[in-house]
C-alpha cells in the first residue's frame, strides 16, 4: 500500500535511510591494574570498552529534530568482595536480581536515556538540504574502591581476601525523534567485563593483591540482528543510583551498608 500522506511518507523514507557506515567495538587488550597506595581501600582500574560509529543521515525535509547516540544497559551484575570467614560485601541491583526487569539503564544519570551527551550523541535539526555524516563514540570502564577492612566493622584491620566481578552490558546505537519519541535502533553491541583478584591481607601494603584470570577480556560482539531495548533501559533509575551495598555475613542476617540513592 502506497503512502497517502506525503509527510508521513517522507518520515518513513528518512527513518529507513539512516545508515551506519562503520561500527567498531573493542575492549583494550590490557590487564586490569591494581592500586594499593591507600591503607584504607584497594583500587582497581579495568581496561576500557570502546564503541564508535560513523552514521549517515539523509536530508531532513521538515522542521524536526533527531538525536543519534548510544544507550547502554546492564543486564547482569556480580560484584562480590570476600572477607575470609567473616562474609562478603556485595553491590547489588535489587530489581535486576529479583527478575523484575531485564536490564537497568547505564545512563550518566542526567541525559536519560543517553549514555552521555558529548561524544556519545549528535543532534540534527531540520530542515536540512544535505545529508549529514558524523562520528559518535563512547567508552566505559570500572574504577572502584574496596575497603581492606570489613565495611561494617569499627576495626581498620585488613581482612579482604578476594574480589569477584562479572558484568554484562548491551549497548545500542539509536536515532530518536525528539517530538514524537519515535526510536530507530541502528546497531546492537553486547559486551562483558570479568575480573578476579586474590588478596593476602597479612602481607605488607603494596604486596597483597594479585590479578587472577582473565588477564584479557573477551571482545564485544556487534550483533547482525538488533535486539529490542527493554523499557527499563530508557528511564530512571540508572545503575549507579539503584545499586545497594550489602554485607552478607557467614552467620546472621544481611545488612544494608549503603542504601540506593534512588528509592
Amino acid at each position: 500500500m502506497g503512502c497517502i500522506q506525503s509527510i508521513s511518507c517522507k518520515s518513513k523514507v528518512f527513518r529507513e535511510s539512516i545508515s551506519v557506515i562503520e561500527v567498531k567495538a573493542s575492549i583494550d587488550p590490557v590487564p586490569t591494574s591494581i592500586d594499593e597506595s591507600s591503607s584504607v581501600v584497594l583500587r582497581y582500574r579495568t581496561p576500557h570498552f570502546r564503541a564508535s560509529a560513523q552514521v549517515l543521515v539523509p536530508p531532513l525535509p521538515k522542521k524536526e529534530t533527531w538525536i543519534v547516540g548510544w544507550i547502554q544497559a546492564c543486564s547482569h551484575m556480580e560484584f562480590y568482595n570476600h572477607y575470609g570467614e567473616q562474609g562478603m560485601s556485595s553491590w547489588e541491583l535489587p530489581d535486576l536480581l529479583d527478575g523484575k526487569i531485564q536490564a537497568i539503564s547505564d545512563s550518566d544519570g542526567v541525559n536519560y536515556p543517553w549514555y552521555g551527551n558529548t561524544t556519545e550523541t549528535c543532534t540534527i535539526v531540520g530542515p536540512t538540504k544535505k545529508e549529514s555524516k558524523f562520528n559518535i563514540s563512547m567508552n566505559d570502564n570500572f574504577y572502584p574502591s574496596v575497603t581492606w577492612a570489613v565495611p561494617v566493622s569499627d576495626s581498620n584491620v585488613a581482612k579482604l581476601t578476594s574480589i569477584h566481578r562479572d558484568q554484562s552490558f548491551t549497548t545500542w546505537l539509536v536515532a530518536t525523534n525528539t517530538a514524537t519519541n519515535e526510536m530507530v535502533t541502528l546497531q546492537t553491541i553486547k559486551w562483558r567485563m570479568r575480573l578476579g583478584i586474590e588478596v593476602n591481607p597479612s602481607r605488607p601494603l603494596g604486596q597483597r593483591a594479585k590479578l587472577q584470570e582473565p588477564s584479557a577480556q573477551e571482545q564485544p560482539q556487534v550483533l547482525s540482528k538488533n535486539e529490542p531495548i527493554p523499557p527499563s533501559a530508557l528511564v530512571k533509575p540508572n545503575a549507579n543510583d539503584a545499586q545497594v551495598l550489602m554485607w552478607r555475613p557467614k552467620d546472621g542476617p544481611p545488612l544494608v551498608v549503603i542504601p540506593p540513592k534512588h528509592r
